[in-house]
């Protein structure tokens, strides 16, 4: 799957969003081991990353290759900031209607906007991809993350009070939402 844009962030500087692809390997290793770092609202730690960067070349080289999976990265002045993607739940006649999102940034673009352009072009991206439901788990302590998530349409659907454990704050709640992206 493919995408490209560019945005103005909220500091006037210019974020670049994109499909990753092979090239991104290391880039995309090194981003998603600092914002695993940054926050306990993750699904990870860094010690837990199981890709290599070349493994995680391969991985967006499939994804750039998918057509109804992508993993997007924002970039400002050429450096990789940030990453979200869509994942189908699976491949079954009763749940390819479904596809799961994630995202991180790094905690020092937090509030420039890039979060809110990455949600929004996975939301496209599924569309796009033919999904009707496009889902996501966040920790229900990460209040700037559910307000972003409801103010672009998703909606929650239950939690999970030891959904997560982690390894500074013990249990986490998660919320679960979903986004109806057509009926």
């Amino acid at each position: 799957m493919k995408y490209q844009k560019t945005i103005r962030l909220k500091d006037g500087r210019e974020c670049l969003l994109r499909n990753g692809t092979a090239a991104d390997g290391k880039a995309v290793f090194d981003i998603f081991n600092l914002t695993h770092s940054q926050t306990d609202y993750l699904l990870s730690y860094p010690d837990e990353n199981s890709l290599t960067p070349e493994q995680e070349a391969a991985f967006l080289k499939n994804k750039a290759e998918s057509a109804d999976e992508i993993e997007i990265i924002a970039e400002v002045a050429g450096q990789a900031v940030g990453t979200a993607g869509i994942a189908h739940v699976g491949l079954k006649e009763k749940v390819r209607h479904r596809a799961e999102f994630g995202i991180s940034v790094d905690k020092v673009f937090w509030g420039l906007g890039i979060g809110r352009a990455l949600t929004e072009a996975c939301i496209e991206c599924a569309r796009a991809a033919g999904y009707t439901q496009l889902e996501l788990e966040a920790v229900a302590e990460n209040k700037n993350a559910l307000a972003l998530y409801k103010s672009v349409g998703f909606v929650e659907y239950g939690r999970n009070p030891m959904g997560f454990r982690s390894r500074v704050n013990g249990w986490q709640e998660l919320v679960l939402m979903r986004l109806e992206l057509k009926g």
